[in-house]
């Protein structure tokens, strides 16, 4: 595999950087204001590219923009994102196993589809809004075959919870390379039927955001 070189920062995103690292250390409390005009004058920039950073980090479910109370940082909980995680690692592992039972080329096809759009965007950390909405897409064409509606419903609402942190787990270090291999290999082992392997993989996979997420989010 050939490794493409790093593109350097645009001053947008060296400012989303530097605003999520507050974020995340709790410099920035949740529910605090976050005053444009005040970063640009920290930074000694205009405040056009802090209002695109923040915009950006609005996609991350970082920030909420209101219009008349500006930018207002997202309260995070490590121990509500964890719980629903679990949920989900419990949920997950099992519709795996049962929907390998009955999967056909189809389904994987689907499922192969929605991740080629997939990892277009997150090899260019593009649509970062939708990113949460393609891995739910994703899985949810991985467990079709299952005939578990109940379930989805109920995992469909997890997912949406766990949104903001999914982005969030994904934006650090190497962990869109890991998810781009992990996700991958599930459908290589969905298409080879191997049931006892998918559920292991499916298993880590989750186990690895929650990890990812303790560092992230524990102070």
């Amino acid at each position: 595999m050939t490794l493409r070189p790093e593109k350097p920062l645009t001053l947008v995103q060296s400012v989303a950087n530097h605003l999520r690292e507050k974020i995340l250390k709790h410099e920035i409390a949740g529910g605090e204001s976050i005053r444009q005009g005040v970063i640009a004058d920290a930074l000694d920039i205009s405040v056009i590219p802090v209002r695109e950073a923040l915009r950006q980090l609005e996609a991350e479910g970082l920030v909420e923009l209101h219009a008349h109370r500006g930018a207002i940082a997202t309260t995070l909980s490590l121990e509500q994102a964890l719980e629903w995680i679990h949920m989900r690692r419990l949920i997950e592992t099992d519709l795996i196993g049962r929907a390998i039972d009955n999967m056909t080329e189809e389904h994987i096809a689907r499922a192969e589809k929605i991740l080629g759009e997939f990892d277009e965007d997150l090899d260019v950390r593009r649509n970062i809004h939708r990113w949460s909405d393609y891995n739910w897409r994703f899985h949810s064409a991985l467990y079709e075959s299952a005939d578990r509606p109940e379930t989805m419903r109920v995992l469909a609402i997890l997912h949406k919870k766990c949104d903001r942190y999914i982005r969030l787990q994904l934006l650090d270090g190497d962990h869109i390379p890991r998810a781009e291999k992990e996700h991958a290999e599930l459908v290589q082992l969905c298409r080879e039927g191997k049931k006892r392997a998918a559920k292991a993989l499916m298993h880590q996979h989750i186990i690895g955001v929650q990890e990812d997420l303790v560092e992230q989010l524990r102070i």
